[in-house]
């Protein structure tokens, strides 16, 4: 990694980008000609210690301008549902309409709940390695530290990933809800939808989001944490419905695990690729119905209808995507390399 001094010359701006959406953020092209540089820090470490510590804290970053994201689209459209009529009725009261605004909410609550957890973790961590600096750590608290170093590790691609493609559909949602008015620039709808957009690709694809946590996948972390969380989820105190809820999530635990165990028994890396985002979405959602369900256990008032809709959509998507694990097979691969199917006339 180097440093350069602007002042010294050779960098110039060669243009600044026309962006869809984030407007309020420039971006622009960068040309270096014999532009002097230190470096920093030490060598063989820029990009496999320092950019990567650098990419971390910004996909964390990134997680929670979605869940802003994903708040502000809600609140539009909700707020558009309640004032909007049809047929002498509000639009709200249209299951269609409350349906959608059921899950806008759901993904909003438990991606906001996953956002909080992931900055537990890297806050735990990073606090240990600041109190490394001052003193010799304990041999328990240089085990802690590595323990939540893992799960900040594993955690972070989960939250970036699914807040980022959350905030988008949340941007979609908000605009159907709307309708045609959603389309037109004077709503702010539109704006959300253009600035979404990038959460998602910036910063690591969603698709790198799944490279970066599939080992964790795959070698059993995130199952281990998954029945960790399982087990230390108490509903003692909250409504029969909840502990309903914690048992259904329960059921699907063991679905997981054997799509996993069937991906792995194939032994071919790329059938194992190409089902990475299934195992990685099932992971996610299995997480994160966990996660609201401890919140809401806490805060019945604020979080228990979202449980209630978060967990039937990850029993819908849990089951869904492990029939399309549990049916695959190798050679089912060539039927989705289109680059190599002929062209139709």
């Amino acid at each position: 990694m180097f440093i350069y001094d602007k002042r010294n010359g050779g960098v110039d701006v060669r243009h600044i980008e026309h962006k869809l959406g984030i407007h309020g953020s420039p971006t622009c092209e960068l040309t270096y000609k014999n532009a002097k540089a230190e470096l920093c820090g030490s060598t063989r470490l820029g990009l496999i210690k320092y950019v990567m510590a650098l990419m971390n804290g910004a996909r964390l970053g990134i997680a929670a301008q979605s869940v802003g994201v994903e708040q502000e689209a809600y609140n539009e459209a909700l707020a558009y549902a309640k004032e909007r009529q049809q047929f002498g009725e509000k639009i709200i009261n249209f299951p269609a309409v409350y349906d959608m605004l059921s899950r806008m909410k759901a993904k909003l609550d438990a991606g906001r709940s996953l956002l909080y957890q992931t900055a537990c973790y890297v806050d735990v961590y990073k606090c240990l390695e600041d109190i490394e600096r001052d003193r010799k750590l304990t041999p328990e608290e240089k085990q802690e530290m590595k323990k939540y170093q893992r799960l900040a590790d594993a955690f972070t691609p989960l939250a970036k990933g699914m807040n980022s493609e959350y905030a988008n559909q949340n941007a979609y949602d908000a605009i159907s809800i709307h309708g045609g008015s959603g389309f037109i620039m004077e709503y702010k709808s539109q704006r959300l939808y253009r600035d979404a957009r990038i959460f998602s690709i910036y910063e690591g694809t969603t698709q790198l989001q799944v490279v970066a946590a599939i080992r964790y996948i795959s070698n059993g972390t995130m199952l281990n944490n998954i029945k960790e969380m399982a087990s230390s989820i108490c509903c003692g105190t909250a409504t029969t419905n909840l502990t309903v809820l914690k048992e259904r999530v329960e059921k699907l635990i063991p679905i997981y695990e054997d799509a996993l165990n069937y991906a792995k028994s194939l032994n071919n890396q790329d059938a194992f690729d190409f089902l990475a985002r299934r195992l990685y979405d099932m992971t996610c959602e299995l997480v994160m119905s966990l996660l609201i369900i401890r919140d809401a256990a806490e805060a019945p008032e604020l979080f228990e209808k979202s449980a209630n809709v978060y967990v039937r959509m990850a029993e819908e998507n849990v089951i869904g995507k492990a029939a399309y694990i549990k049916n695959f097979q190798v050679e089912d691969l060539d039927s989705f390399k289109a680059a190599e199917a002929p062209v139709a006339e």
